[in-house]
C-alpha cells in the first residue's frame, strides 16, 4: 500500500500546484483586462478626435469656398467699396440662407463691422488683426456662443476688407458630430474662462484621466482662433468605468473557469490515486492467451507503465484493419465534414434505385449554401470550414434517416426515401430547407446561413443516378434564380431554360460583335437648380430576333460569363461619345458592375473612353455598389483613389442596402451618395422611410457629400425628399429613359425655346 499512498500524494500536491498556477493566471488576467480596456479605449477617443478636427476643417472649407463666391462677385466688391449697406445686407442675407450659416459679416479695412442688423457680433476690433495677418478660419465669440468662423478677403483689386461666415458650436451641433463616433463620448467647445483649472493646463491632444467616484478619460485639443481673447479647446469627454464595466464578466468568466479547472484537477488526481494498482495478473493471462494463438483486447484502465504496454498491444492487433479501413473511408468521405463524398453518394443512390418501391418516392436534394464566398472572403477560409461542418453535423442530426453527402465546395447532397404524395414532398423539402437556416458564431461574428435547394423525384424525374442528379442540379439553379434562401422541385420546362440561357449567352457574344446594343438616358434633376444636371446611362438590347431584351434577362448572365466587361468598355465609350454632344454642363453617370469594377483594365478604358472623345473628366460620374467592399477592402479603396485621380467623379449606387454602408462612407469621399429607391417607395406608407432617408442626406452633408434619390414617381415623395435636404432627383416622376435621339430633340427644344425668350 505504501506505493498507492505515494502516487495519491503525488497526485494532491499536482492539485495543489494547479490551483495555485490558476489563482496567479486569473489574477494577471484581471489586470491585463483592466489595462486592455483603458488603452482600447484611449485609442479611440485618439481616433474621435482626429475626426473630429477632419469634420471642423471640412465644414470650414466649405464655408470659405461659399464665402469666396460672393467676395470675388463683382456687384459684392463694389457694394463694399461704395459702403452701399443695401445691397451688402442683402447679399449677407443671401450668403446666410445658401449657405447654412448662423452668422454673415464684413469686416473692412478701418475696422467697420458691416453685419445686416446683426447685433450679436460685437466689435470687429478682436477679428481685425487675426484677418490682417492673413488667419483664414477660426473660433469666434458671437452673442457669448462659441462659433467656428471662415473668411475670405474682398479685393477690388486691392484689399478692402474680409467677407466672415460663421456656424454656432452649440450642443445640438456638437451632438450631431458625435453619433459618428465609435464609442459613446460627450464632445464641447469652451473657452479659458470655462474650463477647470486643471484641463487648463492639459496637454495639447493627449488623451488623461479625471475623476473620484467615476472616472473619465479627456481629450483636449486647442482650436485655432480668429478673435483674440478666446482661446478654445475641443474637450471630448469618454466614461472609463462604463467601458471596463464591460470586462467585468470576463473576469467573473475566468474564476469560474479557473474554480472548474480546480476542481476537475482534484477528481482526476483522485482516479488516478485509486486506479494506480491494477493487478498484473490481466497482462499475464492476455500474454498466455497470445501464447496460444487466440485474439485478445485488453481493458486499458491506466496510462503508466501497464496501461502504454496495454495500449501497444491492443494497437498491433488493430494496426492493418485500420488501415485498411482508412484508405476506403478516405476514398469515400470528406476529408473536412466526414459526410459521404460524390463517389459513395453515387453508388447508394444507384443501389436505392434498384430496390425502389412502387408505393416508395426517392429525393434527390441538391443544397448549395447562399453567400458562401461572403463568409469566405470576409471572414477567412477557417470560418468557412467551420461553417460547413457545422451545416453538415446539423444535417445529420436532423435528418437522421437521410443519406447526406458533400460533393465539394458549399455544395451538399441528400437521399431522401419518402411515400408517394405530393403533401409528403411538400413537407419533406420544408424541412430540409429549415434544416439549413441556422444561425452560427464565427471567428466572434453572428453569421446567418441557408441555402438554396434543387429537389429531382424518382421515378417521376428520371430512374437512373445521372438523370436525377442532372435534373436536381438544374432545379438548383432555378431555385438560386428565384432569389436564393428557397428550394425548386424539377420541372421538364427547366431543361428548356437551360438551353436557352446557354443561347442567350451565344447570342450576347454575337450582338457584342454586331453592334446591337445601345444606350438610353434618364434625366437627373437638381432640386435647387431647378433644372436637369445630367443624365444616367441606362444600357438596352436590340435582339435580331427577339427584339429589345430586358436588362434583368442579360445583365446577371453577362456577370456570371464574364461578358459585362466587353459590354462594359462599349458603355463608358459610347456615353462619353454622346456626352461630347450634350451642353457644356450635362454629366453623363454610368454603372460599374462588381466584376468589371475587380477588372485591372478599367482605368485605362477609361482613360482611353475621355481621351478618344475629348470628354472633362468631371462630366463623368461613375456608380459603384457596397458590393464591390465584401472582397478586399484594401484593394477596392486604392482602385477608387486611382479613378478618383483621373478626375472623375464617384458615386455610391444603392446606399443603405448593404452591410456596412457608414464604414464605407468614412473609408473614401465619395462625390455623391444614391438613395435606393426602395426608401423613396416607402415615404407614403411609414414613418420610418423619412427617418432614414433625413439621416442620409444629414449624414451626406456633414461629410461634403451630394444626394440622389432614385425611383421618384409621384409629387408627394419628391415634396418629401425636397423638405428632408435631398438635393438630386430620378425617376419616371421627371421622365423615362430615352434614347440618345431623343435627348438631342429635347435639347433642340431647350434652344428654341431660349432664343425666343431673348427675341
Amino acid at each position: 500500500m505504501r506505493f498507492g499512498s505515494l502516487q495519491l500524494r503525488i497526485a494532491v500536491l499536482y492539485a495543489a500546484l494547479f490551483a495555485l498556477v490558476l489563482a496567479v493566471v486569473v489574477a494577471m488576467a484581471g489586470s491585463g483586462l483592466t489595462r486592455f480596456g483603458e488603452a482600447s479605449a484611449t485609442r479611440d477617443m485618439q481616433a474621435n478626435a482626429r475626426v473630429f478636427d477632419e469634420i471642423l476643417e471640412l465644414r470650414a472649407r466649405q464655408m470659405r469656398e461659399s464665402a469666396d463666391v460672393l467676395a470675388h462677385d463683382f456687384g459684392f466688391r463694389e457694394a463694399v467699396a461704395t459702403g452701399d449697406r443695401a445691397t451688402i445686407d442683402s447679399a449677407l442675407a443671401n450668403l446666410r440662407s445658401r449657405s447654412e450659416a448662423d452668422a454673415a459679416f464684413v469686416v473692412t479695412l478701418d475696422g467697420a463691422l458691416l453685419a445686416a442688423g446683426d447685433n450679436r457680433i460685437g466689435s470687429a476690433e478682436s477679428l481685425w488683426y487675426n484677418l490682417d495677418d492673413g488667419q483664414q478660419r477660426g473660433i469666434i465669440d458671437i452673442g457669448e456662443s462659441l462659433s467656428l468662423a471662415a473668411a475670405s478677403p474682398i479685393e477690388a483689386p486691392d484689399l478692402i476688407g474680409w467677407l466672415v461666415l460663421a456656424q454656432p458650436l452649440d450642443k445640438a451641433e456638437l451632438s450631431r458630430l458625435t453619433e459618428l463616433a465609435a464609442i459613446d463620448i460627450e464632445a464641447n467647445v469652451l473657452g479659458a474662462a470655462a474650463m477647470p483649472d486643471w484641463m487648463r493646463d492639459a496637454p495639447n491632444g493627449k488623451v488623461l484621466k479625471h475623476g473620484s467616484d467615476e472616472r473619465y478619460l479627456y481629450h483636449v485639443s486647442v482650436l485655432p482662433a480668429l478673435s483674440d481673447g478666446v482661446s478654445p479647446r475641443l474637450v471630448l469627454r469618454h466614461s472609463l468605468t462604463g467601458s471596463l464595466a464591460e470586462y467585468a464578466g470576463l473576469q467573473w468568466l475566468l474564476i469560474l473557469l479557473a474554480l472548474g479547472g480546480i476542481l476537475l484537477v482534484v477528481g482526476l488526481s483522485w482516479r488516478v490515486a485509486k486506479t494506480v494498482t491494477t493487478p498484473l495478473q490481466k497482462l499475464d493471462e492476455a500474454t498466455r492467451l497470445i501464447g496460444e494463438g487466440r485474439d485478445v483486447e485488453l481493458t486499458i484502465e491506466t496510462d503508466d507503465e501497464i496501461g502504454r504496454l496495454a495500449k501497444s498491444f491492443n494497437q498491433m492487433v488493430y494496426a492493418i484493419d485500420e488501415r485498411e479501413r482508412e484508405i476506403i473511408h478516405v476514398g469515400l468521405h470528406d476529408d473536412l465534414t466526414g459526410l459521404p463524398n460524390r463517389k459513395l453518394f453515387v453508388d447508394h443512390l444507384d443501389r436505392k434505385l434498384a430496390r425502389l418501391r412502387e408505393s416508395e418516392q426517392l429525393m434527390v436534394v441538391y443544397g448549395d449554401l447562399d453567400n458562401f464566398k461572403v463568409v469566405n472572403d470576409t471572414l477567412g477560409h477557417p470560418s468557412g470550414d467551420a461553417l460547413l461542418i457545422d451545416v453538415a453535423n446539423n444535417l445529420t442530426e436532423q435528418l437522421p434517416d437521410a443519406l447526406i453527402a458533400r460533393l465539394g465546395g458549399d455544395e451538399f447532397a441528400l437521399l431522401v426515401e419518402i411515400e408517394k404524395g405530393a403533401d409528403n414532398l411538400a413537407s419533406a423539402a420544408d424541412r430540409i430547407q429549415r434544416c439549413f437556416e441556422r444561425s452560427t458564431l464565427l471567428d466572434g461574428q453572428q453569421t446567418n446561413s441557408s441555402a438554396s435547394i434543387g429537389i429531382a423525384v424518382a421515378p417521376a424525374d428520371g430512374v437512373d443516378g445521372t438523370t436525377l442528379m442532372k435534373n436536381a442540379d438544374l432545379a438548383l439553379y432555378r431555385a438560386k434564380a428565384d432569389g436564393k434562401s428557397t428550394y425548386h422541385f424539377f420541372e421538364p420546362s427547366l431543361d428548356e431554360q437551360a438551353r436557352k440561357r446557354r443561347q442567350t449567352e451565344l447570342d450576347l457574344r454575337q450582338s457584342l460583335r454586331d453592334g446591337d446594343f445601345e444606350l438610353h438616358y434618364q434625366p437627373l434633376f437638381n432640386l435647387s437648380k431647378e433644372r436637369f444636371t445630367g443624365f444616367e446611362a441606362l444600357i438596352r438590347w436590340n435582339h435580331p430576333t427577339r427584339g429589345l431584351v430586358s436588362p434583368l434577362e442579360f445583365i446577371s448572365l453577362a456577370e456570371e460569363t464574364g461578358l459585362i466587361v466587353p459590354i462594359g468598355v462599349w458603355v463608358i465609350q459610347e456615353a462619353c461619345r454622346q456626352a461630347m454632344h450634350w451642353p457644356e454642363e450635362m454629366s453623363v453617370a454610368v454603372n460599374i458592375s462588381p466584376k468589371q469594377f475587380s477588372h485591372p483594365g478599367l482605368a485605362s478604358t477609361i482613360l482611353q473612353a475621355l481621351a478618344s472623345t475629348g470628354l472633362d473628366p468631371r462630366r463623368l460620374e461613375l456608380e459603384i455598389t457596397e458590393s464591390i467592399f465584401i472582397a478586399d477592402v484594401d484593394a477596392t479603396l486604392a482602385t477608387l483613389h486611382g479613378l478618383r485621380n483621373l478626375g472623375v467623379r464617384i458615386a455610391l449606387d444603392d446606399f443603405g442596402t448593404g452591410y456596412s454602408s457608414l464604414s464605407y462612407l468614412r473609408s473614401f469621399p465619395f462625390d455623391k451618395v444614391k438613395i435606393d429607391r426602395s426608401f423613396v417607395e416607402d415615404l407614403g406608407r411609414t414613418g420610418n422611410a423619412h427617418a432614414v432617408v433625413r439621416a442620409i442626406t444629414t449624414l451626406a452633408d456633414a461629410l461634403g457629400m451630394d444626394t440622389l434619390a432614385e425611383g421618384v414617381e409621384e409629387s408627394e415623395q419628391l415634396e418629401v425628399l425636397r423638405r428632408e435636404g435631398c438635393r438630386n432627383i430620378q425617376g419616371y416622376l421627371f421622365s423615362k429613359p430615352m434614347s440618345a435621339i431623343a435627348v438631342d430633340e429635347m435639347f433642340v427644344r431647350w434652344d428654341t425655346k431660349a432664343k425666343s425668350e431673348v427675341a
